[in-house]
């Protein structure tokens, strides 16, 4: 659920801005349409790590619980924006802020939970499909938009209501804590340390795209290179205070253990390569060689969603059995 919602809004985005009635491509609503596409993945990238954290100190199912009922409440709010113009863009916004919230908590906390149920010679089969289920509801995501603005623009939103509905129940009802919790301090230098310096990061990179003196984008923008060196300034300072506090948000000597280290390089590298891949798939199928090639652009993001369906069916494929191989010969 939280991973759709990442790439269902991309699909739908045209029939959203008609659906409130406002030109996204107009000078003055180009920062509308950059927010609504990666407002949501910049709350999620700079909450995760935090909430991953509180769910150490109070109860990773409890947190996770938690997610359900945001997710689900801010999905209603989303479906029942009352605005048009500026102000229904602004809703939206505010209230995509809220739901990655609430996919915050359910992404930091998932695969911690799953580590905690399952014994380590099943736990790679076990994260095996927590992956699956993730990375697919991207591709779901997309599909599922552009099946549902064919009807309505608010259904992008209210799919997510009874989803959310049975996940807060089922979740409340049969999710135990089985992991020991630490009470802590809350890192509060560490916090607002990582949350400016990924956010003034992801903000520069976003607005990054926008046109600036005659060139087609904003790289010679000061303001867009300030943001970028400010941003990975706060993030090096985050790492040096990292180490100095007695209760940090992220150990950082986790680094120094190789496999976590290349671990990690690799997914971010892995996510780099697919999420940029599908961005400009999607795009470039729904904008530009669909319609070429006849597509009505009422139907473009319906067949966009389907011609991205094999990369979905490589992940479906791959992921469990991948799983089951690592707990036999070993993860790496």
């Amino acid at each position: 659920m939280a991973t759709i919602d990442a790439s269902i809004v991309i699909i739908a985005m045209p029939a959203i801005f008609r659906g409130i009635r406002l030109n996204p491509l107009a000078p003055a609503n180009v920062t509308f349409l950059l927010w609504m596409i990666l407002g949501y993945l910049l709350v999620q990238s700079v909450l995760v790590v935090t909430l991953g954290r509180l769910g150490d100190m109070f109860g990773r199912v409890r947190i996770y619980n938690l997610g359900f009922v945001v997710f689900t409440l801010a999905s209603i709010a989303l479906s029942l924006d009352p605005f048009i113009g500026p102000a229904g863009a602004l809703w939206l916004i505010g209230w995509r802020f809220v739901q990655a919230f609430g996919g915050a908590m359910l992404m930091a906390n998932a695969a911690a939970i799953l580590t905690d149920a399952f014994p380590a010679n099943k736990r790679g089969m076990a994260l095996g499909v927590n992956q699956i289920a993730g990375i697919s509801g991207q591709f779901i995501g997309l599909l599922l938009g552009g099946l549902l603005v064919t009807v309505s623009w608010r259904l992008v939103f209210w799919v997510n209501v009874p989803i959310g509905l049975f996940g807060t129940i089922w979740a409340y009802t049969s999710l135990r804590e089985v992991a020991t919790t630490r009470r802590a301090k809350i890192d509060w230098i560490g916090n607002i340390l990582f949350a400016l310096g990924l956010g003034m990061l992801l903000v520069a990179i976003t607005f990054g795209i926008r046109p600036y003196g005659g060139h087609p984008t904003g790289w010679t923008n000061p303001w867009i290179i300030g943001g970028v060196v400010g941003g990975v300034a706060l993030l090096i300072t985050f790492c040096v205070a990292e180490t100095k506090i007695a209760e940090p948000m992220f150990q950082m000597g986790l680094f120094k253990i190789r496999a976590f280290a290349a671990g990690n390089t690799a997914a971010l590298l892995g996510s780099i390569a697919r999420g940029g891949l599908q961005f400009m798939l999607v795009i470039w199928l729904a904008g530009i060689w669909l319609p070429l090639h006849g597509y009505d652009f009422s139907v473009t993001p319906l067949w966009a969603g389907i011609y991205m369906l094999p990369l979905t069916a490589g992940f479906l494929i791959a992921g469990p059995i991948s799983g089951t191989l690592s707990d036999r010969y070993g993860p790496r």
